[in-house]
Protein backbone atom coordinates (compact mmCIF):
# COMPACT_ATOMS: atom_id res chain seq x y z
CA UNK A 1 0.00 0.00 0.00
CA UNK A 2 1.08 3.33 -1.23
CA UNK A 3 1.01 6.51 1.33
CA UNK A 4 2.74 9.09 -1.48
CA UNK A 5 5.66 9.56 1.50
CA UNK A 6 7.92 10.42 -0.77
CA UNK A 7 5.88 12.47 -3.39
CA UNK A 8 7.72 14.75 -5.16
CA UNK A 9 11.16 13.56 -3.75
CA UNK A 10 14.16 12.29 -5.54
CA UNK A 11 17.42 10.22 -3.94
CA UNK A 12 20.23 7.91 -4.60
CA UNK A 13 20.25 4.10 -3.62
CA UNK A 14 24.00 2.77 -3.28
CA UNK A 15 23.94 -1.19 -3.12
CA UNK A 16 21.31 -3.00 -4.55
CA UNK A 17 22.74 -5.99 -5.88
CA UNK A 18 20.15 -8.80 -6.18
CA UNK A 19 16.52 -9.37 -4.46
CA UNK A 20 18.09 -10.63 -1.14
CA UNK A 21 19.25 -7.01 -1.07
CA UNK A 22 17.48 -4.44 1.59
CA UNK A 23 18.59 -1.45 -0.71
CA UNK A 24 16.84 -3.34 -3.26
CA UNK A 25 13.24 -3.86 -1.19
CA UNK A 26 14.03 0.14 0.02
CA UNK A 27 14.30 1.02 -3.59
CA UNK A 28 11.36 -0.70 -4.72
CA UNK A 29 9.12 0.71 -1.63
CA UNK A 30 10.89 4.29 -2.56
CA UNK A 31 9.41 4.46 -5.74
CA UNK A 32 6.16 3.02 -4.70
CA UNK A 33 5.88 5.95 -2.14
CA UNK A 34 6.35 8.61 -5.47
CA UNK A 35 10.13 9.07 -5.74
CA UNK A 36 12.28 8.95 -8.69
CA UNK A 37 15.53 7.53 -8.22
CA UNK A 38 18.73 6.39 -9.71
CA UNK A 39 20.71 3.64 -8.85
CA UNK A 40 24.25 2.78 -7.99
CA UNK A 41 27.34 0.08 -7.12
CA UNK A 42 30.35 -0.93 -8.26
CA UNK A 43 31.18 -1.66 -11.79
CA UNK A 44 31.08 -5.19 -11.06
CA UNK A 45 28.54 -5.71 -9.10
CA UNK A 46 26.54 -3.92 -11.79
CA UNK A 47 27.85 -6.29 -14.22
CA UNK A 48 27.56 -10.02 -11.87
CA UNK A 49 24.66 -8.64 -9.98
CA UNK A 50 20.76 -7.86 -11.10
CA UNK A 51 20.56 -3.87 -10.65
CA UNK A 52 19.80 -3.62 -14.43
CA UNK A 53 16.71 -5.47 -14.18
CA UNK A 54 15.77 -3.36 -10.67
CA UNK A 55 16.57 -0.62 -13.26
CA UNK A 56 14.39 -1.68 -15.58
CA UNK A 57 11.77 -2.53 -13.19
CA UNK A 58 11.98 1.07 -11.03
CA UNK A 59 12.30 3.11 -15.01
CA UNK A 60 15.37 4.50 -13.28
CA UNK A 61 19.43 4.82 -14.41
CA UNK A 62 21.76 3.02 -13.01
CA UNK A 63 24.87 4.82 -12.13
CA UNK A 64 28.25 2.26 -12.05
CA UNK A 65 30.75 3.56 -8.96
CA UNK A 66 32.98 2.18 -6.54
CA UNK A 67 31.95 4.38 -3.20
CA UNK A 68 35.30 4.35 -2.25
CA UNK A 69 36.62 6.56 -4.96
CA UNK A 70 35.73 10.64 -4.66
CA UNK A 71 35.68 11.11 -8.28
CA UNK A 72 33.33 8.20 -9.29
CA UNK A 73 30.75 9.66 -6.16
CA UNK A 74 31.04 12.86 -7.75
CA UNK A 75 29.71 11.73 -11.16
CA UNK A 76 27.01 9.44 -9.37
CA UNK A 77 25.72 13.10 -7.32
CA UNK A 78 26.21 15.24 -10.71
CA UNK A 79 24.56 12.96 -13.07
CA UNK A 80 21.71 12.10 -10.64
CA UNK A 81 20.90 16.23 -10.33
CA UNK A 82 21.02 16.18 -13.89
CA UNK A 83 18.55 12.81 -14.23
CA UNK A 84 16.28 13.74 -11.36
CA UNK A 85 15.99 17.01 -12.20
CA UNK A 86 17.58 18.98 -8.57
CA UNK A 87 19.08 18.63 -5.70
CA UNK A 88 18.63 15.54 -3.70
CA UNK A 89 15.94 14.31 -1.03
CA UNK A 90 17.27 11.22 0.16
CA UNK A 91 20.29 9.20 0.08
CA UNK A 92 21.07 4.90 1.25
CA UNK A 93 24.13 3.92 2.12
CA UNK A 94 24.03 -0.25 2.20
CA UNK A 95 27.57 -0.91 1.43
CA UNK A 96 29.71 -3.53 3.38
CA UNK A 97 32.16 -6.10 2.21
CA UNK A 98 35.08 -7.66 4.73
CA UNK A 99 37.98 -9.55 2.68
CA UNK A 100 39.24 -11.10 6.04
CA UNK A 101 35.01 -12.54 6.55
CA UNK A 102 35.74 -13.52 3.02
CA UNK A 103 38.89 -15.41 3.51
CA UNK A 104 37.72 -16.90 6.90
CA UNK A 105 40.85 -14.47 8.32
CA UNK A 106 39.58 -14.97 12.37
CA UNK A 107 39.87 -11.53 14.24
CA UNK A 108 43.03 -12.53 16.05
CA UNK A 109 44.72 -13.21 12.81
CA UNK A 110 43.96 -10.21 10.79
CA UNK A 111 45.35 -9.36 7.40
CA UNK A 112 45.67 -5.62 7.81
CA UNK A 113 45.58 -4.47 4.12
CA UNK A 114 42.41 -6.33 4.06
CA UNK A 115 41.40 -4.86 7.35
CA UNK A 116 41.91 -1.32 5.79
CA UNK A 117 39.68 -2.42 2.98
CA UNK A 118 36.66 -2.95 4.70
CA UNK A 119 36.71 0.06 6.94
CA UNK A 120 36.89 1.97 3.39
CA UNK A 121 34.16 0.11 1.73
CA UNK A 122 31.76 -0.73 4.47
CA UNK A 123 32.01 3.10 6.90
CA UNK A 124 34.86 5.69 5.27
CA UNK A 125 32.44 5.12 2.23
CA UNK A 126 29.94 6.50 3.79
CA UNK A 127 32.09 9.83 4.78
CA UNK A 128 33.23 10.24 1.32
CA UNK A 129 29.73 9.91 0.28
CA UNK A 130 28.36 12.25 2.13
CA UNK A 131 31.41 14.97 1.81
CA UNK A 132 30.99 14.57 -2.05
CA UNK A 133 27.46 15.89 -1.28
CA UNK A 134 28.21 18.37 0.60
CA UNK A 135 30.63 19.72 -1.27
CA UNK A 136 28.40 20.00 -4.56
CA UNK A 137 25.69 21.13 -2.21
CA UNK A 138 23.82 17.99 -4.17
CA UNK A 139 21.10 17.74 -0.62
CA UNK A 140 17.87 19.14 -0.67
CA UNK A 141 17.25 21.12 2.30
CA UNK A 142 16.01 18.58 5.30
CA UNK A 143 17.13 15.75 2.91
CA UNK A 144 17.54 12.86 4.56
CA UNK A 145 21.00 10.37 4.46
CA UNK A 146 20.49 6.68 6.01
CA UNK A 147 23.36 4.43 6.04
CA UNK A 148 21.88 0.43 7.10
CA UNK A 149 24.68 -1.09 10.27
CA UNK A 150 24.32 -3.92 13.05
CA UNK A 151 24.49 -4.23 16.37
CA UNK A 152 27.86 -5.44 16.25
CA UNK A 153 29.26 -1.56 16.11
CA UNK A 154 27.96 -2.12 20.43
CA UNK A 155 28.09 -5.65 21.04
CA UNK A 156 30.69 -8.99 20.42
CA UNK A 157 29.26 -11.15 17.90
CA UNK A 158 31.06 -14.56 16.86
CA UNK A 159 32.21 -14.58 13.40
CA UNK A 160 30.80 -10.72 12.76
CA UNK A 161 34.85 -10.18 12.77
CA UNK A 162 36.49 -7.18 11.51
CA UNK A 163 32.78 -5.42 9.96
CA UNK A 164 32.06 -4.71 13.91
CA UNK A 165 35.04 -1.98 13.52
CA UNK A 166 33.71 -0.89 10.39
CA UNK A 167 29.73 -0.44 11.49
CA UNK A 168 31.32 1.46 15.11
CA UNK A 169 33.13 3.67 13.00
CA UNK A 170 30.08 4.06 10.19
CA UNK A 171 28.28 4.66 13.41
CA UNK A 172 30.36 7.75 14.46
CA UNK A 173 30.58 9.17 11.36
CA UNK A 174 26.57 9.43 10.92
CA UNK A 175 27.05 11.35 14.21
CA UNK A 176 30.05 13.47 13.52
CA UNK A 177 29.15 14.85 10.06
CA UNK A 178 25.06 14.86 10.97
CA UNK A 179 26.32 17.80 13.65
CA UNK A 180 28.03 19.49 10.70
CA UNK A 181 25.62 19.24 7.71
CA UNK A 182 22.54 19.44 10.43
CA UNK A 183 23.61 23.27 11.18
CA UNK A 184 25.30 24.00 7.81
CA UNK A 185 21.98 22.75 5.50
CA UNK A 186 19.17 21.15 8.01
CA UNK A 187 20.61 17.41 6.57
CA UNK A 188 19.83 14.84 9.00
CA UNK A 189 21.73 11.72 9.09
CA UNK A 190 20.92 8.28 10.92
CA UNK A 191 21.87 4.51 11.16
CA UNK A 192 19.62 2.37 11.12
CA UNK A 193 20.47 -1.42 12.81
CA UNK A 194 18.71 -3.75 11.38
CA UNK A 195 18.47 -7.32 12.19
CA UNK A 196 20.50 -10.66 10.72
CA UNK A 197 18.93 -10.57 7.57
CA UNK A 198 19.74 -13.00 4.85
CA UNK A 199 21.08 -10.99 2.06
CA UNK A 200 24.35 -11.96 0.04
CA UNK A 201 26.98 -10.29 2.11
CA UNK A 202 25.07 -11.72 5.50
CA UNK A 203 25.70 -15.08 4.44
CA UNK A 204 28.97 -14.98 4.50
CA UNK A 205 29.03 -14.19 7.79
CA UNK A 206 30.17 -17.12 9.65
CA UNK A 207 27.24 -18.93 11.81
CA UNK A 208 24.63 -16.60 10.37
CA UNK A 209 21.99 -19.31 10.25
CA UNK A 210 22.92 -19.87 14.50
CA UNK A 211 22.69 -16.01 14.69
CA UNK A 212 19.67 -15.36 12.65
CA UNK A 213 18.14 -18.22 14.93
CA UNK A 214 19.39 -16.61 18.09
CA UNK A 215 18.22 -13.26 16.89
CA UNK A 216 14.60 -14.07 16.27
CA UNK A 217 14.56 -16.27 19.71
CA UNK A 218 15.58 -13.39 21.46
CA UNK A 219 13.41 -10.66 20.05
CA UNK A 220 9.84 -10.10 20.95
CA UNK A 221 8.33 -9.19 17.95
CA UNK A 222 11.12 -11.80 16.22
CA UNK A 223 13.70 -10.70 13.46
CA UNK A 224 12.56 -7.73 11.07
CA UNK A 225 12.67 -9.07 7.28
CA UNK A 226 13.98 -6.47 4.33
CA UNK A 227 10.82 -5.67 3.36
CA UNK A 228 9.90 -4.56 6.79
CA UNK A 229 13.59 -2.41 7.25
CA UNK A 230 12.25 -0.69 3.98
CA UNK A 231 9.25 0.38 5.35
CA UNK A 232 10.81 1.89 7.81
CA UNK A 233 13.81 3.41 6.27
CA UNK A 234 10.88 5.32 3.73
CA UNK A 235 9.86 6.60 7.01
CA UNK A 236 13.33 7.83 7.67
CA UNK A 237 13.47 9.62 4.16
CA UNK A 238 9.97 11.41 4.78
CA UNK A 239 9.12 14.71 6.05
CA UNK A 240 7.46 12.96 8.89
CA UNK A 241 11.01 12.79 10.75
CA UNK A 242 12.42 15.91 9.80
CA UNK A 243 13.87 16.83 13.40
CA UNK A 244 15.47 13.17 13.73
CA UNK A 245 19.02 13.10 13.14
CA UNK A 246 22.67 11.73 14.67
CA UNK A 247 20.80 8.62 15.78
CA UNK A 248 21.24 4.81 15.31
CA UNK A 249 17.87 3.55 15.64
CA UNK A 250 17.01 -0.41 15.91
CA UNK A 251 15.02 -2.07 13.78
CA UNK A 252 15.43 -5.54 15.09
CA UNK A 253 12.04 -7.00 16.92
CA UNK A 254 13.22 -5.18 20.01
CA UNK A 255 16.59 -7.86 20.21
CA UNK A 256 19.00 -4.81 21.39
CA UNK A 257 17.14 -4.15 24.80
CA UNK A 258 16.67 -7.97 25.67
CA UNK A 259 19.24 -9.52 28.22
CA UNK A 260 17.79 -12.78 27.68
CA UNK A 261 14.53 -14.16 26.44
CA UNK A 262 12.55 -17.45 27.72
CA UNK A 263 12.79 -19.28 24.11
CA UNK A 264 16.50 -18.50 24.23
CA UNK A 265 17.16 -19.83 27.34
CA UNK A 266 15.13 -23.33 26.00
CA UNK A 267 18.04 -23.87 23.27
CA UNK A 268 20.41 -24.29 26.61
CA UNK A 269 18.02 -27.53 27.75
CA UNK A 270 19.37 -28.98 24.20
CA UNK A 271 23.09 -29.12 24.86
CA UNK A 272 25.94 -27.62 22.93
CA UNK A 273 28.86 -29.09 21.86
CA UNK A 274 32.21 -26.85 21.82
CA UNK A 275 34.23 -29.15 19.89
CA UNK A 276 32.25 -28.15 16.41
CA UNK A 277 34.06 -25.24 16.94
CA UNK A 278 37.68 -26.36 17.60
CA UNK A 279 40.14 -25.99 15.08
CA UNK A 280 42.44 -28.79 13.61
CA UNK A 281 45.11 -28.57 16.82
CA UNK A 282 42.13 -29.18 19.03
CA UNK A 283 41.59 -25.25 20.11
CA UNK A 284 38.64 -23.88 19.94
CA UNK A 285 37.89 -20.77 17.73
CA UNK A 286 36.38 -17.71 19.10
CA UNK A 287 36.58 -15.30 16.24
Amino acid sequence: MSYNLLKGKRGIVFGALNEQSIAWKIAERAVEEGATITLSNTPVAVRMGDISTLGDKLHCEVIPADATNVEELTNVFTRSMDILGGKIDFLLHSIGMSPNVRKRRTYDDLDYDMLNKTLDISAISFHKMIQVAKNLDAMAEYGSIVALTYVAAQRTFYGYNDMADAKALLESIARSFGYIYGRDHSVRINTLSQSPTMTTAGSGVKGIDKLFDFADRMSPLGNASAEECADYCITLFSDLTRKVTMQNLYHDGGFSSIGMSLRAMGMYEKGFNLDDYKNEAGNVVYG
